[in-house]
């Protein structure tokens, strides 16, 4: 899997501490993007929509367009489509039609609180999807968050007969565990490299280092891990 280190981590040269890993640049703090493709392996651009919507503003959807066009010829940069946190689903889906020209660079958010249709057809026709912890599920983690992956998961295979490509949003922490997760990205990093205990470079080493697991059995009986 793919773990995707978000930014703004500071100081500079702390960032640069970490040249060579894949990096997560957010529509809302998007300072260090020039640098992140200078250095990283990969880039993830986040569309943003979380943090602005926890401030209770809007974005300005082709303001987001404009800076993620700019990023593409990069074929290893990949943007999530913008979404609308509290939003229906009907609402989700008006808004990523406006966007059709990203090709395989784009990638949907299928909120956990929505219909198993809306994710088996968001994976249909994109062949990559990002799962996005919202509603009752808002909290990664809790017994109710996992019932809900592990149901999300039992569908993709009754569908596909394999799992595809999820992206695990704000999802580090479960780098290791048992979803099948394909990326997952977080700003672990960010926030905590300046603590005595801990290090980017160590931080970044460690969570490189953790795998999920590569298939899923479906499983009617949940066990947490």
């Amino acid at each position: 899997m793919m773990h995707y280190h978000g930014t703004p981590i500071t100081p500079r040269s702390v960032l640069h501490e970490l040249a060579g890993r894949n990096f997560c640049v957010s529509f809302s703090a998007p300072n260090q993007v020039a640098e992140c493709h200078r250095i990283g392996q990969s880039v993830m651009l986040d569309n943003g929509a979380f943090s602005v919507w926890r401030q209770g503003r809007e974005i300005d959807w082709y303001a987001w367009w404009r800076w993620v066009h700019e990023w593409l010829p990069y074929r290893t940069t990949w943007a999530v489509l913008p979404d609308v946190i509290d939003g229906s689903e009907m609402d989700n889906d008006l808004l990523l039609s406006r966007f059709h020209d990203l090709g395989d660079q784009g990638v949907p958010v299928w909120h956990l609180h929505e219909s198993f249709d809306r994710l088996l057809r968001l994976t249909n026709a994109y062949g990559r999807v990002c799962f996005g912890s919202s509603g009752q599920y808002a909290a990664i983690g809790t017994d109710g968050w996992h019932r809900r992956v592990t149901d999300a998961f039992n569908a993709l295979v009754d569908d596909f007969g394999c799992v595809p490509w999820v992206h695990m949003l704000r999802g580090m922490a479960l780098a290791g565990k048992q979803y099948p997760f394909a990326s997952v990205d977080s700003t672990d990093i960010a926030r905590n490299h300046n603590r005595p205990q801990n290090g980017a470079r160590a931080m970044a080493d460690y969570w490189d280092a953790q795998q999920c697991a590569a298939r899923w059995t479906k499983v009617e009986q949940l066990e947490i891990v």
